[in-house]
C-alpha cells in the first residue's frame, strides 16, 4: 500500500541518511507486434529503476559519514519486492536503503 503524499512535487522530498529514492521502470502493456498483455503478466514490478535522489550517507561505527554508492540519474537493479512506496499524484516512487540496491547498471 503506497503512502499518499501531501506534497505536490517529488523534488521537495530529500532522503535521509543512506536512503535512496527511485522510480521503477513501468512494464510494457503492449508487445512490439501490438498484442496487449494481460494485467497478470505486468503486475510483477520490474527490477530496474532510475535513482531520483539520494541521502548524504549514514555514519559508520566510528561516526564517519559513509556516502551512498549511487547518485541521482543512475540506473540500478533492485530486489523483486521491498522498499517503502510513496505516491505523488499518479506516479509511484520507492525508498530503499543503499545496501538493499543490488547493482548499478552501466551502459
Amino acid at each position: 500500500m503506497a503512502a499518499q503524499a501531501t506534497f505536490k512535487s517529488i523534488k521537495s522530498l530529500v532522503p535521509l541518511l543512506d536512503r535512496v529514492l527511485v522510480q521503477r521502470f513501468k512494464a510494457e502493456t503492449k508487445t512490439a507486434t501490438g498484442i496487449f498483455l494481460p494485467t497478470s503478466a505486468t503486475n510483477t514490478p520490474l527490477p530496474e529503476a532510475t535513482v531520483v535522489a539520494v541521502g548524504p550517507g549514514a555514519p559508520n561505527k566510528d561516526g564517519v559519514i559513509v556516502p551512498t554508492t549511487v547518485k541521482a540519474g543512475d540506473r540500478v537493479l533492485l530486489p523483486g519486492w521491498g522498499g517503502n512506496s510513496i505516491k505523488v499524484g499518479e506516479e509511484e516512487y520507492f525508498l530503499f536503503k543503499d545496501s538493499e540496491i543490488l547493482a548499478k547498471i552501466q551502459e
